[in-house]
């Protein structure tokens, strides 16, 4: 077998990835990926996991075929994909391998191998426009393959439904031909303190936004550089876990709590923009059941920032539709109405090159 390592120019990653040791880059968000086009008829990979809960799963489509695989615990493990047999051994390919998780874990590429015979080809062009989505457990897609408990409450489960390939997140990037940066993580609230992920330390998207790394069980965390990419569509999905352990919108409006909440996001917001000062920018929450009055707090803070291209984006059912996750069909509900909204803004949004 031929061992095609993950510096090889003819790879394409996407996703907010640790380049720092090219030979094993780093993927901690979901929708990160890597992906090739090959000639033969033997595929594999090599990737390196790090668990920090849950089981973890690689995820890959071949030839339009998805599948995934169970990762070690801790360590590297070899994965061969078997080839649909089409008696063509010179036939072209194309594979993805993508995280399907958050930072449950963290996983290393280590490279593909292919036939001996084998060559490594072109792909197309990478898509002109970006997406960023800033999210929870709902934009990374937690639980979204638990088809058949669509519209209740979550199943047990130790990992093995969560897909990111089925967020709303990635669907709608798909659907308008955008790559995706996913910046999702189950259980984050807003600000430290609140909501699910590290709790009883319960860390925020205010300490995840602009990292790589940042979960302290994989050590100290790194710094983004925004430089790196440049979307011209960002969405805030979060305000959904902030309710946990209180509910304080709910519970007083104008309370303390919610005044510094709505304080707190205003002013993440306002980095988004200093960030990405040409960008549009759509803050919304999802149709995960949830109080109304988190949405109209989203709704007062984007009336106030007074920006024409931040904008407050509400789905049909936006907060009532189900107590669990949201399942595949859920998922291409809010595609269908996030993608008409975002199409509605006309075509010069993705003509912005310095965002």
């Amino acid at each position: 077998m031929q061992q095609i390592l993950p510096d090889c120019t003819k790879l394409e990653y996407s996703g907010r990835i640790d380049f720092s040791n090219p030979m094993e880059p780093l993927m901690v968000y979901p929708a990160s990926y890597v992906k090739m086009r090959f000639t033969g008829n033997k595929i594999g990979f090599r990737v390196k996991n790090q668990q920090m809960y849950w089981d973890n799963y690689v995820g890959y489509i071949i030839d339009g075929s998805q599948g995934k695989r169970l990762l070690p615990l801790e360590g590297e493990t070899e994965l061969e994909i078997t080839l649909p047999d089409n008696g063509d051994d010179l036939a072209e390919h194309e594979i993805m391998v993508f995280k399907r998780m958050d930072a449950c874990h963290v996983m290393s590429f280590l490279g593909f191998f292919i036939a001996d015979y084998g060559k490594v080809l072109d792909l197309p062009e990478k898509p002109l426009r970006k997406i960023e989505v800033y999210g929870d457990s709902v934009s990374a897609g937690e639980v979204s393959e638990a088809v058949e408990y669509t519209g209740k409450e979550d199943p047990e489960h130790n990992g093995e439904y969560s897909n990111s390939w089925y967020s709303y997140a990635w669907m709608t990037a798909r659907k308008l031909g955008a790559n995706l940066h996913n910046i999702a993580q189950g259980g984050a609230a807003l600000m430290s303190k609140t909501g699910w992920f590290l709790e009883p330390d319960a860390m925020g998207m205010e300490e995840i936004y602009d990292k790589i790394t940042y979960h302290p069980g994989f050590g100290k965390a790194k710094a983004w550089d925004f430089s790196l990419y440049r979307p011209q569509v960002v969405i805030v999905a979060i305000g959904q876990n902030d309710n946990h352990p209180v509910d304080f919108m709910a519970e007083d409006f104008e309370g303390e709590m919610a005044v510094k909440w709505k304080k707190h996001y205003q002013q993440f917001v306002r980095r988004l923009r200093t960030v990405y000062p040409k960008a549009t920018i759509i803050l919304s929450t999802t149709l995960l059941q949830h109080e109304k009055a988190w949405d109209n707090a989203i709704a007062e803070v984007c009336r106030e920032l007074n920006d024409e291209n931040i904008h407050h984006f509400l789905y049909k059912r936006n907060g009532t539709a189900t107590p669990g996750h949201i399942r595949i069909g859920e998922a291409e509900e809010m595609v269908e109405e996030l993608a008409t909204f975002i199409e509605s803004l006309g075509e010069q949004i993705w003509e912005i090159t310095d965002v």
